[in-house]
Order: C-alpha cells, then sequence, then structure tokens
C-alpha cells in the first residue's frame, strides 16, 4: 500500500514512470523527505544457477529506493555511484523491503544508505551517490 499523503510530487512523479522497477512488481511503501521504502516479492524468473535471488535484482531494488529518496527534494537527480555488499542470500518467494536513507547532501551532491531485508534479516547494504542537474526536469528527458 502506497502512504501518498507523505510523498513528494517529484519523488511520484518519477517512480510511476519507472517502468523497470513497476515492471518487476516493486511497490513504492512510504516515502518522505529523504527516505523511501520499497518492496519486491522474489519471483522464480529472478533466481540465478545458484538457487538464489540474483544480486542485479537485489541491487535494483536498493537502486530505486535510493533514487525515491534522493529525488524527493525536487531537483532530478541521478546516481554519480554506487556500491553493493551481500550480507545473506534471498530465495525464490521471499519478501524483500528496501529502506532508503539520506545520510547527507552537500551543493548538489548527496549519499545515501540503503538496507535490503527479508523481514528483520538483513540482505544486503547499499551506499549511492547523487547529483542533482540543475535546471533539468524528467520531462525534458524524453
Amino acid at each position: 500500500m502506497t502512504d501518498t499523503a507523505d510523498m513528494t510530487p517529484a519523488a511520484e512523479a518519477m517512480f510511476a514512470a519507472d517502468e523497470a522497477s513497476r515492471g518487476l512488481g516493486v511497490e513504492l511503501l512510504e516515502h518522505g523527505e529523504g527516505t523511501a521504502a520499497l518492496r519486491m516479492t522474489v519471483t522464480p524468473a529472478m533466481v540465478n544457477g545458484h538457487g538464489i535471488a540474483h544480486g542485479g535484482y537485489v541491487f535494483l531494488l536498493a537502486d530505486s529506493a535510493f533514487a525515491c529518496a534522493c529525488n524527493s527534494h525536487g531537483p532530478v537527480t541521478v546516481a554519480a555511484g554506487a556500491d553493493i555488499t551481500f550480507v545473506a542470500p534471498a530465495y525464490k518467494g521471499d519478501v524483500l523491503v528496501a529502506r532508503a536513507y539520506e545520510r547527507t547532501r552537500y551543493g548538489r551532491s548527496g549519499l545515501y544508505d540503503v538496507t535490503v531485508l527479508r523481514g528483520d534479516e538483513v540482505i544486503a547494504e547499499f551506499r549511492g551517490r547523487s547529483r542533482s542537474i540543475r535546471g533539468t526536469t524528467s520531462k525534458e528527458w524524453g
């Protein structure tokens, strides 16, 4: 369920246009200034040859939460870089939640941490670095 009362219009619009995340069943659970929580269920198509969730899907979930958090301030903001540490495997049927938190913003840059959880268990830790693009709106992209 989406709590639209807490969402900023910029992040709402960005997630609504995010066909990659929404096409994989990612849901925006909550959103506030500099924060976001998204949920995704690991489907059979997301499982690799080892029987665990492919790391790219876990990264996508974390990256999407990062994008919602860093775009909550209004200007179009993109990733300048990101890294992830996988702590535990996820399996088919697991419901994962990514919780993003703004650590700091300075000038047009920002630093965000995202924890990916299965229930209370940490699956991955992600750190994203953002950059706002002055005078650009997502409508101008195409």
